[in-house]
């Protein structure tokens, strides 16, 4: 028997400033359902979620949720005024006997419940965002952008939550790894209408493809046969004028159906000019050091850059990734240790914060009000890679239109932002390109170019990035910060390191240094029945459990405690229902993890 949906919109209609954003759409979320919400940039994906939330009213058609049906959403900028800290409005809705599940969400997204909303910042707020919708456990989750500020101990943290959760959910990202690991459907948005495919986001691009193509090809037949009616119409219509006007009006009807098919929104006309090569030494570093107060950045680290190379800084938020980039390109001075540039450098940064946009400024004054860009006494033109250039152009080339170049900058989504930050930076050459998470926001067509584009520069690119795909497409060498001031190096991606690092600890895990004394080494050297002992893996393993275990343990007695209540089950049915679900889970999980660590314990002993 197949289940009700959990929300349903149908014929569905929306506009904005006179501009049609849907036309009768509609689309169901079932039980279950691990859905990725793609589309280009400006095609409506945030404004349809907050339809699906019921947090924008359509002009047309109908939303429903089933009664006892919950529906979470987690926007991009989640709005933190009335609350003291981060904590307080992550618990929102939450009783005492559940602020556990704020702490452990907080845990694994690397935020602090008692930091004060007035300090915090947007990734903080994010992240407290994210922490609120996993705490509440709602039947759809509603996720618009939630890896963006992560790093990737929290994206997989995540990922690994919404693998095992039973409940539906909608996801709007840009990281292709989390969308391909996550997602069984995709609803697609493109040019007002929704398309829904049963497969997740990996088989995206052929689907899309094909029926881009399909499009293609029945728009060259359609243009074909207005060709041959309108060659009839001009050679012969005076003499069938009065019996052929039915076919006089199909042309007509031809042509209109012409006009209205909407034209694909094409890839932005991004370009990476190189300015005069650089040296073949780009950057040398030796013995740095950074110490802030009682932090770590650094210690003794050394890089060599050679022109070309791609390097990848990872790690988690905080590590000092900026910081350690500061130091190589001779913005900040390290406390030890030095640094020598190469010669000929021109260096270009995208810089996460997007500090170079005004929020205040117009497209247009972003770009003329650049002094770099500045052409004298051309108030309507910028210097793009040393040509003279329209604004209106240049904005057209990176996807804006007309209207836009006089809006607001505080007016674009994070993707348009995004683009607008490429645009000033593409327009003048550079030899080092300093990127600090580029992929933010992006779609998936102008991300593919963003990656054309920097595997085919000719200069040196530094790149700090959480997005596991596109640093496995493009870095040469990784720079793993591990915290306490390591920074070690390896080369390839994240998929390289990651193999590298466990093949280093699987390998220096055995060795004891210790010596012994000449009689213990004669009665090692005998032989002895062959034993297994503890991976590094499972060694690091047998030491978190017992931390694991006394975690499942508090929030068993947490739940239990709230299930105590006779009233519940009467006055709030869908929290005892959660909370019934939630200490099943809770209780498999420390049957599980008990069972583990008497294996490995009993390994350990055999061992030792």
């Amino acid at each position: 028997m197949a289940q009700a949906p959990l929300l349903q919109l149908s014929d569905i209609s929306l506009t904005f400033g006179g501009e049609p954003v849907f036309a009768n759409l509609s689309l169901i979320v079932q039980p279950g359902d691990r859905v990725a919400l793609v589309g280009r940039n400006g095609s409506g994906k945030s404004t349809l979620m907050k339809v699906m939330a019921g947090m924008v009213e359509p002009d047309t058609g109908t939303r429903v949720v089933p009664a006892g049906t919950s529906v979470g959403y987690m926007e991009q900028e989640p709005d933190l005024s009335g609350f003291e800290t981060l904590g307080e409005y992550a618990a929102q809705g939450l009783g005492p006997a559940e602020m556990y599940l704020v702490e452990a969400a907080g845990e694994g997204l690397g935020f602090d419940p008692e930091r004060p909303v007035a300090t915090a910042s947007g990734g903080e707020r994010r992240r407290a965002a994210l922490a609120r919708l996993m705490a509440q456990d709602p039947d759809v989750m509603l996720l618009d952008e939630p890896t963006n500020h992560l790093d990737i101990a929290a994206i997989q943290w995540l990922e690994a939550e919404l693998k095992r959760t039973r409940k539906a959910f909608v996801l709007i990202s840009h990281d292709r790894r989390f969308l391909e690991e996550l997602t069984r459907a995709t609803l697609w948005i493109d040019r007002g209408a929704v398309r829904r495919q049963e497969q997740g986001f990996k088989g995206f691009e052929d689907w899309r493809d094909k029926i881009w193509a399909e499009e293609d090809e029945a728009r060259h037949k359609l243009d074909r046969k207005i060709k041959a009616e309108a060659k009839w119409a001009v050679e012969g219509i005076s003499a069938r004028r009065t019996r052929n006007q039915g076919r006089v009006r199909a042309l007509k009807a031809l042509r209109q159906e012409r006009s209205n098919m909407i034209r694909r929104q094409g890839t932005a006309a991004m370009e990476l000019a190189s300015a005069p090569v650089s040296g073949k030494k780009v950057i040398e570093a030796e013995g740095l050091t950074k110490i802030f107060g009682d932090k770590t950045i650094v210690k003794n680290f050394s890089l060599t850059v050679q022109r070309g190379d791609r390097v990848a800084f990872v790690g988690p938020n905080g590590t000092g990734k900026t910081t350690l980039i500061r130091m190589l390109t001779g913005e900040i001075e390290p406390d030890e240790g030095r640094v020598k540039l190469g010669t000929n450098l021109e260096i270009a940064l995208f810089d996460q914060t997007r500090s170079q946009l005004d929020p205040e400024m117009s497209l247009w004054e972003s770009l003329t009000g650049d002094k770099d860009m500045r052409v004298s006494g051309k108030a309507d033109q910028v210097l793009v890679r040393g040509q003279p250039k329209h604004v209106v152009g240049y904005l057209k080339e990176f996807l804006f239109d007309e209207r836009q170049a006089r809006a607001k900058v505080a007016s674009l989504s994070g993707g348009e932002k995004a683009r607008l930050l490429l645009a000033k930076l593409m327009a003048k050459e550079s030899n080092l390109l300093v990127m600090d998470e580029p992929t933010n926001d992006l779609d998936v067509e102008t991300l593919d170019l963003l990656q054309d584009l920097l595997g085919e520069y000719d200069g040196t690119v530094l790149i700090v990035s959480h997005d596991r795909d596109f640093l496995d497409r493009i870095a040469t060498t990784t720079v793993a910060m591990e915290g306490n001031g390591q920074a070690v190096v390896y080369a390839g991606g994240w998929s390289d390191y990651r193999a590298q690092r466990a093949e280093t600890a699987a390998a220096t895990a055995p060795a004891e240094k210790t010596a012994k004394p000449a009689k213990e080494t004669r009665e090692a050297s005998k032989p002895k029945p062959q034993q297994a002992g503890l991976s590094f893996t499972e060694k690091h393993r047998l030491e978190e459990l017992p931390e694991v275990i006394a975690r499942l343990e508090a929030e068993i007695g947490k739940l239990e405690q709230l299930l105590a209540d006779p009233e519940l089950f009467t006055s709030e049915p869908v929290k005892f229902r959660k909370a019934t679900e939630a200490l099943t889970e809770r209780q498999d999980k420390l049957s599980a993890a008990e069972e583990e660590w008497l294996e490995l314990e009993e390994k350990a002993e055999a061992a030792g």
